[in-house]
């Protein structure tokens, strides 16, 4: 996973079913072993799955950008396996030394197409993404178990969402035949590219191949600025 994701030099990673504390990992927590050996010192974690002898599993950030603040947001849809989306919010300096809140989340949704759409219609309607300026910066990625490739185009599209015009098979990474892994942007971000690993390690990192997306943060429009100027301020204030 190291070697992977080394050679792909990712500014974020997205992560889910990360262990924590679990036998079967060597009782690790791997999101602060996959830091420490990448060189990311921000990172956030968040457990969602106990594990059988202990220990849990969960979803992860990896950043190289500061992260203000983060939470996790509970999707699960009871009696289905507990699933949730972290929102982590860095902080990124831009060429002209302007400082812009990016908020960036990972989720996993579940296996069954109903729950898929419950879960993520309530990611939607959840706080703070509710409540955030349409022109904020996001990137949402993670595994969505989008065995039909509808997901975006019924859900995320009309919520302002935009995709890569093409997906990308990610699973199983040995013979990758389903789109289940996506990213979506949305405000002051464009999609600049998208492609899947085609390391041949990656095969043998993970059941899903890497998907690998780069964005470009656009110039701040003015009204966000002032925002983002009376926050800095709020913070340093207290």
């Amino acid at each position: 996973m190291v070697e992977t994701l080394s050679h792909h030099r990712p500014d974020v990673v997205l992560l889910q079913e990360v262990d924590a504390f679990a036998a079967r990992s060597n009782h690790d927590r791997q999101v602060d072993v996959l830091g420490d050996k990448l060189g990311f010192r921000h990172r956030i974690y968040f457990g969602n799955v106990k594990v059988r002898g202990g220990g849990e599993y969960g979803n992860a950030i990896l950043s190289g950008f500061p992260i203000l603040d983060a939470r996790n947001i509970d999707v699960t849809i009871p009696p289905k396996k507990r699933r949730g989306a972290v929102h982590a919010k860095l902080r990124v300096r831009l060429p002209s030394g302007h400082l812009r809140t990016v908020h960036i989340y990972a989720l996993h949704l579940g296996l069954s197409g109903i729950e898929r759409k419950i879960q993520l219609r309530r990611f939607l309607a959840s706080h703070p993404f509710a409540t955030l300026d349409a022109r904020a910066p996001i990137v949402l990625g993670g595994d969505f178990n989008d065995v039909w490739g509808t997901l975006g185009r019924k859900l995320l599209a009309p919520a302002g969402f935009r995709g890569a015009a093409a997906t990308a098979p990610t699973f199983p990474a040995y013979a990758p035949v389903r789109a289940l892994d996506a990213i979506y942007v949305r405000g002051g971000l464009h999609l600049l590219h998208t492609e899947r690993s085609r390391l041949g390690l990656a095969r043998y990192a993970s059941d899903h191949l890497p998907l690998v997306a780069e964005v470009q943060l656009q110039p701040m429009h003015p009204h966000l600025f002032a925002e983002e100027t009376r926050h800095q301020t709020g913070r340093h204030a207290a």
